[in-house]
C-alpha cells in the first residue's frame, strides 16, 4: 500500500515512554522560542526551521507517512494564507483607506476630545476598542488595527505592538462572536455551552484586574501606573464585571461586545470627573524608542487640533467602525450566517483521506480530511466589504483603494511566510500526534492537574495562534482527564471537574495568544517594522508567563473548596 493511502492514527506515546514522547514533541516549540527570542532570527526563518523540525519529528518519531506529513503541512500553509492572512490584510486595508482619505486625522483628534493624555487613549484604543474588534472579527484584526492607531496617537512602534498584544489577551476566549468557547463545549462533549462559558468568563474576568495596570506600565513605566491607576481600575473592573455577568447568560457569544461598549461608556464618563496628573514629558516618553536598533528615532506626532472638529466630522471619522459593527452584527444573524456558510466551498484534501484521530473511545476521521474554502463566512470578506464601503463614503477612488491594498500585500510578504509556516507547523504537530503527546504528558499530573489545566490552552494557542484551534486540540483530552480525576475529589463531581478543565483550557489560551509567532508577525506588520518579532517577543514573554501563573492558580483553587462554588450546574 502506498504511503499516501496508508491509514495513520496518531499516537500520544509512539516511543513507549510518555515523558520521552513529550520531550521529543516539544522540540519544535522550543526551537521557535529559542530562535525567535534568544537568537533573534527573522520570524519567517524561525518559523520555517521550526516547521522542518516538526516535519522530521512527525516522520521519524511519530511514524507519520511522509506524503501525509507533506499534505498536512501544505494544508496548514494554505489555511495560514486563507483565511488568516486574508483577514489580517483586509483589516489593515480598511484602516489604510481611512488614512489615505485624510479622515483618520479627524478620528485621531476625536480621541483627544476624550482626553489629552495618550495613556488614557491607549487604554481606550487597545483594551476597549480592541476588545470590540475581537468580539466581531478576531483572527488578529484587533492587534493590527489597534497597533496602527496607537502609533498614530504617538506611541513608538514597538511600544504600540506590545500594548496591542497585551491588551488582546482578555477578549480572545469570546472573540469572533464566541467561537472559541462554542468549540470548547462541542469538542468537550457538552450539550450546553453555558456549562463552560461562565468558568472561562470568570477566569478571564480576573485578568481584567491586572492587564490594565500592565498596559500602563508598558506605556509609561511607574509614572503611568502612579498617575493613571484610577482610570485603569475603572476600565478593568467595568470590563471584568460585565464579562463575568454576560458570559453566564444566553448572550454569552456577545460577552466581549457588551463589555467593550459598556466599559467605553463608563470610561468616557469617568474622564469627565477625573483627570490624570501627568506632565509635559508624557509624549516624549511614550514616543521614545524601545529598541534603538529597530526604531532609529523618537516617534513624531503632531499635536492634536480639536478646534475645527464638528459633529459631522466626528461622525464621519467613526463611520468605518460603525459599519464594522453593523456588518458583523448582521452577519451573525442565524439566517444570514447560515446563508454565507452555504456559499463556502468544501472539498476533500488529497493525501489526508486516511488520517484518523481518537475521540474518547472512538476512532474518527480527522477534520483535516476536508478543507473548507470559507470565502463568504470568514471575517475577511466582511472587512473587505467595509473597506470598499469606506472608500465610497470617503470618496476615495476604487483605483487608489486597490493600489493601497497592493502596497500592503508587498509590505506583508514576510509576515505571510511567517504565518503560513507557523500554521503548517501547527497542522503537522497536531496531525502527527506531537500535540497530543504534550497534552497527555501534562494530563498525567493527577490530583494537582487542575492547577496545570490552563497550560494546555496556552501551548495550543502558542502553536496555532488561535484559542479556537487550541480548544479543538485539547478540549476532548481535558474532558477525559476530568472524567478520570473528578470522582477522586470530594470537592467536585465528575461533571464539575470536566467543566472546570475545559473552561480552563479556553481561558489559558488567551495568554498564549500574545506570544504566538502568528500574532507577533501581525503586530510587526501593523507597525511597519517587519522583522521585529524577536524584539517584541523578548519584551512580552514574561507577561505571558505571569498571567498564565495567575490563571493556573485560579483554576486550581476552583477545584478546591476555596472557589469551587463558582462552578455552575451542568446543563443538559
Amino acid at each position: 500500500m502506498s504511503s499516501l493511502l496508508e491509514v495513520f492514527q496518531p499516537s500520544a506515546d509512539p516511543l513507549g515512554s510518555q515523558w520521552l514522547s513529550a520531550l521529543v514533541a516539544v522540540i519544535p516549540i522550543v526551537c521557535m522560542l529559542v530562535t525567535l527570542g534568544a537568537l533573534r532570527w527573522k520570524a519567517h526563518i524561525a518559523g520555517a526551521v521550526s516547521w522542518a523540525l516538526a516535519f522530521v519529528v512527525a516522520i521519524l518519531a511519530f511514524k507519520m507517512p511522509v506524503m501525509m506529513a507533506v499534505s498536512s503541512s501544505f494544508q496548514g500553509f494554505v489555511y495560514g494564507l486563507f483565511p488568516i492572512v486574508w483577514i489580517l490584510l483586509m483589516a489593515i486595508w480598511m484602516y489604510q483607506v481611512t488614512v489615505i482619505s485624510g479622515r483618520f486625522e479627524d478620528l485621531r483628534n476625536t480621541f483627544f476630545l476624550i482626553s489629552d493624555d495618550p495613556r488614557v487613549l491607549g487604554l481606550l484604543i487597545a483594551f476597549c476598542f480592541g476588545g470590540l474588534l475581537e468580539a466581531l472579527a478576531g483572527f488578529g484584526a484587533p492587534v493590527a488595527i489597534a497597533a496602527a492607531m496607537l502609533v498614530a496617537v504617538g506611541f513608538s512602534p514597538i511600544r504600540a505592538a506590545l500594548i496591542a498584544l497585551l491588551a488582546n489577551t482578555v477578549p480572545v476566549a469570546f472573540g469572533a462572536v464566541g467561537l472559541p468557547v462554542i468549540q470548547a463545549a462541542e469538542v468537550g462533549d457538552f450539550k450546553n455551552v453555558l456549562s463552560i462559558s461562565p468558568i472561562t468568563g470568570q477566569l478571564t474576568a480576573m485578568l481584567c484586574l491586572v492587564v490594565p495596570f500592565l498596559l500602563l506600565a508598558v506605556m509609561d513605566g511607574k509614572k503611568g501606573v502612579k498617575e493613571c491607576w484610577p482610570f485603569g481600575l475603572v476600565v478593568g473592573v467595568t470590563f471584568g464585571i460585565v464579562k463575568w455577568i454576560v458570559s453566564a447568560t444566553p448572550l454569552f457569544n456577545l460577552t466581549e461586545l457588551v463589555a467593550a461598549v459598556v466599559s467605553v461608556a463608563v470610561a468616557i464618563a469617568f474622564t469627565r470627573v477625573w483627570k490624570p496628573k501627568g506632565d509635559a514629558e508624557i509624549v516624549a516618553r511614550i514616543g521614545r524608542p524601545v529598541d534603538p536598533e529597530l526604531e532609529t528615532e523618537t516617534a513624531k506626532t503632531e499635536a492634536a487640533d480639536t478646534s475645527n472638529l464638528t459633529g459631522n466630522k466626528i461622525f464621519m471619522a467613526i463611520v468605518p467602525y460603525l459599519m464594522v459593527i453593523v456588518v458583523f452584527s448582521l452577519a451573525a444573524v442565524p439566517a444570514i450566517k447560515g446563508f454565507l456558510k452555504k456559499l463556502d466551498v468544501s472539498f476533500r484534501w488529497p493525501g489526508l483521506s486516511e488520517l484518523m484521530v481518537m475521540k474518547g473511545e472512538e476512532t474518527k476521521e480527522s477534520a483535516h480530511q476536508v478543507f473548507t474554502f470559507a470565502w463568504a463566512s470568514t471575517p475577511g470578506i466582511l472587512l473587505a466589504l467595509v473597506a470598499i464601503l469606506t472608500a465610497l463614503v470617503y470618496k476615495v477612488s476604487i483605483k487608489d483603494a486597490f493600489k493601497e491594498l497592493w502596497v500592503n500585500v508587498k509590505k506583508m510578504k514576510f509576515a505571510m511566510l511567517t504565518i503560513g509556516a507557523v500554521v503548517a507547523l501547527a497542522y503537522v504537530m497536531g496531525d502527527s500526534g506531537q500535540t497530543l503527546a504534550l497534552g497527555t504528558f501534562i494530563a498525567g499530573a493527577g490530583a494537582i492537574y487542575p492547577f496545570l489545566a490552563p497550560v494546555l490552552g496556552w501551548i495550543g494557542t502558542y502553536v496555532t495562534g488561535s484559542d479556537t484551534s487550541a480548544n479543538i486540540l485539547f478540549s476532548g483530552l481535558q474532558s477525559e482527564v476530568g472524567q478520570q480525576i473528578g470522582g477522586g475529589t470530594a470537592t467536585l463531581t465528575v461533571d464539575g471537574m470536566r467543566q472546570l478543565l475545559v473552561g480552563s483550557n479556553a481561558a489559558g489560551g488567551v495568554v498564549g495568544k500574545m506570544i504566538s509567532p502568528q500574532s507577533l508577525a501581525i503586530a510587526s506588520s501593523a507597525i511597519g517594522l517587519a522583522g521585529s518579532e524577536s524584539a517584541i517577543l523578548r519584551r512580552i514573554i514574561a507577561w505571558s508567563f505571569v498571567l498564565l501563573f495567575l490563571l493556573c492558580l485560579l483554576a486550581g483553587l476552583m477545584s478546591t473548596p476555596v472557589l469551587s462554588w463558582l462552578i455552575p450546574p451542568m446543563l443538559g
